[in-house]
């Protein structure tokens, strides 16, 4: 394959309905944003869409130039996914970055995902480990790269691995114990709970 047969750009028709269609293809390892998020940011030129022979076979949104670019979700097509994409979008990101004098680009990433391999590969080292979501109840793995050099060199960790388990969150939902609704305090209780009988 040439790379004449890829390209990034930041602006197609489809690109709206492509990337909310992949997302929800893909929601088991994405956060979720409401198609109005994708709208705001593509105005803003933060989506940047990857094209196979004319076709868009991936997506990466990042955030606003700044300091540190917050790097919020990319997902390639599963068949296209030979990581030469996925880097060749990444590279296009962090030249927007540099354009915006950031000194590093951070991303978060579920510890069951391969994608963890792909951003080690890439440059980014995992700087810690945070608690996600008490549905899947995966540990997420923060990777950062500089794009200039550090003043302190940061400390990498290893990054967490594991599998998701959502069967603790099915079975107390269907006994009412927790909803979508809780927050604060009522939801830092249910983690609790939730990983005593783990």
């Amino acid at each position: 394959m040439s790379a004449d047969d890829f390209v990034v750009i930041k602006s197609h028709p489809n690109l709206l309905l492509y990337v909310d269609s992949l997302q929800k293809k893909n929601a088991e390892a994405l956060s979720f944003y409401p198609k109005q998020v994708f709208e705001r940011e593509a105005e803003k030129g933060r989506i940047f869409l990857g094209m196979l022979n004319g076709e868009p076979c991936g997506y990466l949104y990042a955030g606003a130039q700044g300091r540190d670019v917050k790097l919020h979700q990319v997902c390639i097509e599963y068949d296209a996914r030979r990581r030469l994409h996925g880097a060749m979008i990444v590279s296009c990101m962090e030249e927007y970055a540099e354009e915006g004098k950031a000194t590093s680009i951070t991303l978060r990433c579920g510890f069951d995902l391969e994608a963890n391999k792909f951003w080690g590969e890439m440059g980014y080292g995992c700087i810690q480990h945070q608690k996600g979501g008490v549905r899947r109840m995966r540990v997420i793995n923060v990777w950062r790269k500089w794009l200039r050099e550090e003043l302190f060199t940061t400390e990498h960790i290893e990054p967490a691995v594991g599998k998701t388990d959502a069967s603790l969150w099915r079975k107390n939902k269907k006994t009412g114990i927790v909803t979508q609704f809780a927050r604060g305090k009522k939801m830092q209780d249910y983690r609790a709970k939730l990983e005593a009988e783990q």
